[in-house]
C-alpha cells in the first residue's frame, strides 16, 4: 500500500514556505487571490483534494457515430471559404490544441499550419486549447458563448476564420455523399446535413478531448510515489503562491475574468470582457485558461504576447507582490511540465476526409522535441 507523503521531509525548504503561505492567507497576494488555505504538516497537497468532474450526459449520450462526424468535420477544409482552413489549423493536437502562434490566422493563408502559418487574416487573439471543453460553463476569452454548439457557427460564419455563411456551409456538405450519410446515421431524428447538426457533431468531438490522465490525477488518487520531491515542491509553491485560486484543481482553470495586465500588442485593440458585457470595469478582462499541456500551447495569454512558460509564471508572480527566486519559477514550471501533461486523449489524425481536400499541414509540435527543455536545470 502507498504511503501518504509528508511534506515536511519530502519538500526542500518546508519551513520557509509555510512562512510564505501564512502571508497568502494574511492577503498579501493580490491578482492572483489567496491561496488555497494552511497546510498541514501531513497533506499531500496544499489545497483539499477534489475528484475530477463526472463526465456530463452530453458526452456519454452522444452516439459513436456522431462523435465521428465531429472528428472528420474537425480536420475537413470544406468547412472553409478557400477549401484550405479547418478547425484543426488553429486548434491542432500537435500543439496542446492550439496552434503555435501568438494569434490565430484564418483563412487565405494556404494548408501551412503552426508556427509556419502566415496570412492575411490574423486574428486579435491566440488560439485557446480545447482541453476539458466539456465542463466549461462558457466558452472563448470573452466567454461570449455559452455551449460548443453557439461556439461552433461563430468560427464557421467569422470573415476573418473560416468564412462561410450557412447556406455555403450547407451546400457544400450536401453536395458530398459520404457527409450526407455519416449525418443520416449522426442525426436519426433529423437526418439532414444542416449548421445545427454540424454543430452538435463538431460539439460532440470536442467534449471528447480531455486530460484527466496526468501525473497529478494519479497522485491526486493516492499514488504519492508518482510525483517526485522537486515536483512536489512545485506544486506547494504553486499553492502557497495563491495560483490555484484562479487556475483551481483539477481542472487548473476556473470561469474567472481578470486583468492580468498582459503586455500589449501594437496595432491590437482589444478590450476583452467589457466588449460582451459593456461595462468599464470588464475592461482587459479575459478568462482563465487551464493549465494542462501548457508546454505545448506556446504562446501565452490572450494576444500571444509572452512566448515561454517561465515568462508566464514570472509575470503572474510579480503581480503577486510576493517575493520570489528563479528557483521558484523552476520549480512551479516543472511541476505543470511534468505533473499536469496529459495528451492520452489527443485526437487521431484522419488519412484522409470525405471531401478529399488535403487536410493542413502541421510540422511537428513541441512533443517531437521534447528534449530542448530540461526542466530540473
Amino acid at each position: 500500500m502507498s504511503r501518504q507523503p509528508n511534506p515536511a521531509t519530502q519538500v526542500p525548504n518546508r519551513r520557509r514556505w509555510v512562512g510564505v503561505g501564512v502571508l497568502v492567507v494574511q492577503g498579501l497576494v493580490v491578482a492572483c487571490g489567496s491561496a488555497g488555505g494552511d497546510v498541514s504538516e501531513d497533506a499531500a497537497t496544499p489545497w483539499p483534494v477534489t475528484a475530477f468532474p463526472e463526465l456530463p450526459a452530453a458526452v456519454r449520450d452522444a452516439p459513436e457515430e456522431r462523435v465521428e462526424l465531429g472528428r472528420l468535420l474537425f480536420y475537413d477544409p470544406v468547412l472553409s471559404i478557400d477549401d484550405q482552413t479547418a478547425c484543426a489549423t488553429c486548434h491542432s493536437e500537435k500543439w496542446g490544441m492550439g496552434d503555435g502562434i501568438p494569434r490565430a490566422i484564418g483563412h487565405g493563408a494556404g494548408l501551412g499550419a503552426g508556427p509556419r502559418r502566415d496570412g492575411p487574416n490574423e486574428l486579435r487573439r491566440n488560439s485557446p486549447a480545447l482541453y476539458n471543453l466539456a465542463f466549461r460553463p462558457s466558452l472563448l476569452w470573452d466567454g461570449r458563448a455559452e455551449t460548443l454548439e453557439e461556439q461552433v457557427p461563430i468560427a464557421i460564419t467569422s470573415g476573418d476564420e473560416l468564412g462561410l455563411d450557412e447556406a455555403a456551409v450547407v451546400r457544400k456538405l450536401s453536395a458530398i455523399p459520404e457527409y450526407v450519410e455519416r449525418f443520416t446515421e449522426a442525426f436519426p431524428d433529423d437526418p439532414n446535413v444542416t449548421l445545427e447538426n454540424l454543430s452538435g457533431a463538431l460539439a460532440a468531438f470536442e467534449r471528447t478531448l480531455l486530460s484527466n490522465r496526468a501525473t497529478y490525477d494519479a497522485y491526486a488518487s493516492g499514488r504519492y510515489e508518482l510525483m517526485d520531491e522537486e515536483e512536489i515542491a512545485g506544486m506547494f509553491r504553486f499553492g502557497e503562491l495563491g495560483c490555484a485560486e484562479c487556475h483551481v484543481p483539477p481542472l487548473f482553470e476556473s470561469e474567472t475574468f481578470a486583468d492580468r495586465r498582459v503586455p500589449e500588442v501594437e496595432g491590437i485593440v482589444d478590450r476583452g470582457l467589457e466588449e460582451r458585457t459593456g461595462l468599464e470595469e470588464d475592461r482587459n478582462k479575459f478568462r482563465t485558461p487551464t493549465l494542462r499541456n501548457l508546454e505545448a500551447t506556446e504562446p501565452y495569454f490572450h494576444n500571444g504576447s509572452v512566448t515561454e512558460i517561465s515568462g508566464v509564471i514570472r509575470h503572474e508572480i510579480e503581480l503577486s507582490g510576493l517575493p520570489f527566486t528563479d528557483e521558484d519559477v523552476r520549480l512551479v514550471r516543472l511541476f505543470i511540465h511534468n505533473a499536469l501533461r496529459d495528451e492520452s486523449h489527443n485526437p487521431i489524425r484522419p488519412i484522409s476526409v470525405p471531401s478529399g481536400l488535403p487536410m493542413p499541414i502541421d510540422p511537428a509540435g513541441p512533443g517531437a522535441e521534447a528534449g530542448v527543455f530540461d526542466p530540473r536545470q
